[in-house]
């Protein structure tokens, strides 16, 4: 069944920033070895450690729940992020992680609205369950 994007929810330290997110991207990934011993014709590898990356951004707003005052402040520390893809409700996937907030940019264009973007890294495991 396609899901549609409107419905995403993202919350960042425990405040819900969805209402100012308009684009967010979740991805995950691991380290490769290469274990190829002699004899081979091609290469063979091993997975390794989990990594991933995680980014955010939107419409700016000034108001005190909004990204700046929630995100610029936080720049530097690992804060935990939970990301539901399909939104809230009993059995919706949910993916909840600690993650160091690398980045926060505003974008102020002369002929349309400011914008803001966020980049985290993810820290430790990413825990995916369904809603209760």
């Amino acid at each position: 069944m396609f899901v549609h994007g409107k419905s995403t929810v993202i919350t960042v330290n425990a405040v819900d920033l969805s209402a100012f997110t308009n684009t967010s991207n979740f991805g995950r990934k691991a380290d490769k070895h290469d274990v190829t011993t002699y004899g081979k014709n091609d290469h063979v590898y091993a997975g390794g450690l989990g990594d991933g990356a995680f980014s955010m951004a939107g419409v700016y707003d000034n108001g005190v729940a909004g990204p700046r005052d929630t995100l610029e402040p936080l720049v530097g520390t690992v804060i935990t992020c939970i990301r539901k893809p399909e939104g809230t409700g009993s059995g919706l996937p949910q993916d909840s992680f600690s993650a160091l907030l690398e980045e926060y940019v505003e974008t102020n264009p002369v002929a349309d609205m400011v914008s803001w973007q966020a980049t985290f890294q993810p820290s430790d495991a990413v825990t995916s369950t369904n809603q209760a």
